[in-house]
């Protein structure tokens, strides 16, 4: 059972968290959403980065009609940025809420735009102080039927002078509404506020824990979404730990990440909360076995690992709920060993990261993802740490005596290069299958086609006749009309008529080739 459902939270609601693969509610929401359903005003003392805009966005959409197309809701926020945020959030969360629409509205945009927007009819608008309150006067932002007022990071509007505009607001707001304030301190001010424009308030209160450790080190890489996942493999090829830790933010991101990642021959697990007891612990054996490299996790999957070895954490999603980073690097640098933590990062999410920084008091480092090169030569510098360990380790002489009779007619250096060839081209042989998928990808695609990825190829024991069969029996399609099929070790590329995609998708969903089940995605192109 999802611990939302205690909360009393609508199945509308319900189904988008289950989509979205948040398990458990947050200490903000647990303690604000039930005291919000209740109809009371509340002061909730919490950062960003701790929930807050579900704590008190999930309780204002249920109250919200959908058949009044009025403005029911009016959220206020310092800053553009945390408008557009907050908005999103809240669109997001009203899914399935059919006729419920929000609108940012800020300085910098078109007014006229606006205004528009407001007139076609919205329950629930998210705003900057300074034009919320222009359209107030303009008489475009009717404030007759607001239910529901919300001022977040309440102590960053006023210290960026918002007070005269927040005040003038909450004079023009109808008597009766229920006022929510956010803030991650409490100043004078906002008590002033408090007491003159709420009706006694309920007060919740969330401490963040102690952050990072010192001898953790945290970089970040800036990568666009759909470069995460060659990004993810070639820093795993580059730091080739032992043993480490890949968080996503759902359930569902874990197992396609598993899925993405075994098919590239990487050795990875995944744990979530839909796992029965006994998938977890055959998981966490292999884990703590050190069977497998990398353990791929849920936050709350993750809670009550204890592993004392985990060289590397790495989060594939920035966390939403920034205490959950802090959990997170915390299963590395343990035991007096030193810690290394990667984020990466979407360009949308940069904002995000630097209030990150200030919840954590730690600056990230910004890092360029590994090229192939670069990868080369760790892998040459891997191999001759590994020559100086077992040349002092000793026992090489019945070796050395075979490197002596080459020796007879071969420069020694010319005899250690050929060796090294034969090593690094094995290396780079992996090292290319790997990545191969993006060299592919760079590949015209003839027009009207499409290509779609499989993640089965030559190593599966699969040729291109077992594809082509594949695709014309499921999808009931001739195969002449199928274009170029390129295989892979580990997966394969097939080209087939852009009008049939999506039926050809479907009809390969959860089907197996060879008894081995296949997945069947449109293939990305890299710099689209």
């Amino acid at each position: 059972m999802n611990q939302f459902e205690s909360l009393k939270i609508s199945n509308e609601i319900l189904k988008v968290i289950e989509e979205l693969g948040f398990e458990t509610p947050t200490s903000i929401q647990e303690k604000a959403i039930p005291l919000v359903f209740q109809g009371h005003d509340l002061i909730g003392q919490a950062q960003t980065g701790t929930g807050k805009t579900a704590a008190f966005g999930i309780p204002m959409i249920e109250k919200v009609s959908f058949v009044d197309k009025a403005v029911q809701v009016l959220v206020l926020t310092p800053t553009r940025e945390l408008a557009i945020q907050v908005a999103d959030e809240l669109q997001k969360f009203s899914k399935y809420k059919k006729g419920v629409k929000t609108l940012a509205i800020y300085g910098g945009q078109p007014i006229e735009r606006q205004i528009k927007a407001l007139r076609q009819g919205v329950q629930i608008v998210v705003g900057t102080p300074g034009r919320i309150l222009d359209h107030i006067r303009r008489k475009t932002l009717k404030l007759n039927n607001i239910s529901g007022l919300v001022m977040d990071e309440a102590d960053q509007m006023l210290d960026m002078g918002f007070q005269e505009e927040i005040e003038a607001i909450l004079n023009e707001i109808p008597n009766g509404k229920q006022t929510l304030m956010f803030s991650a301190t409490i100043p004078k001010e906002i008590e002033i506020i408090a007491q003159k424009y709420m009706n006694h308030p309920k007060k919740v209160k969330v401490v963040h824990k102690e952050l990072t450790v010192p001898q953790i080190t945290q970089f970040y890489f800036e990568v666009k979404t759909h470069e995460k996942l060659e990004s993810l493999t070639r820093i795993l090829d580059m730091e080739s730990v032992a043993l480490g830790m890949i968080f996503c933010n759902t359930k569902k991101g874990v197992d396609e990440l598993v899925e993405k990642l075994q098919s590239r021959g990487y050795s990875v697990e995944g744990i979530h909360g839909d796992l029965k007891q006994s998938q977890r612990d055959r998981v966490m054996k292999k884990f703590r076995d050190g069977t497998i490299d990398m353990l791929i996790a849920t936050d709350v999957a993750a809670r009550g690992i204890d592993v004392d070895d985990v060289a590397l954490v790495i989060n594939y999603d920035l966390p939403e709920n920034f205490e959950y980073y802090v959990h997170r690097i915390g299963r590395t640098g343990r035991a007096g060993r030193v810690g290394l933590a990667y984020t990466l990062v979407t360009p949308r999410q940069i904002r995000t990261m630097k209030m990150l920084e200030r919840y954590i008091k730690t600056k990230l480092v910004r890092r360029k993802v590994p090229s192939f090169n670069d990868i080369v030569e760790k892998k040459k510098q891997e191999i001759a740490e590994n020559i100086a360990s077992i040349i002092e380790t000793g026992g090489i002489s019945e070796h050395m005596n075979f490197i002596e009779k080459l020796a007879e007619t071969h420069n020694s250096i010319e005899i250690g290069a050929a060796l090294l060839k034969m090593i690094m081209k094995k290396e780079e042989g992996e090292l290319k299958e790997s990545h191969e998928e993006e060299e592919d990808n760079n590949n015209a695609v003839e027009k009207g086609m499409v290509r779609l990825y499989f993640n089965i190829g030559k190593r599966h024991g699969i040729n291109a006749g077992n594809l082509l069969g594949a695709i014309a029996n499921e999808a009931g399609i001739d195969g002449g009309s199928v274009g170029a099929i390129n295989m892979y070790d580990k997966f394969s590329f097939v080209e087939v008529p852009r009008h049939m995609e999506r039926d050809i998708i479907k009809a390969l969903k959860k089907k197996r080739i060879k008894g081995r089940k296949i997945s069947v995605e449109v293939a990305k192109v890299r710099g689209c």
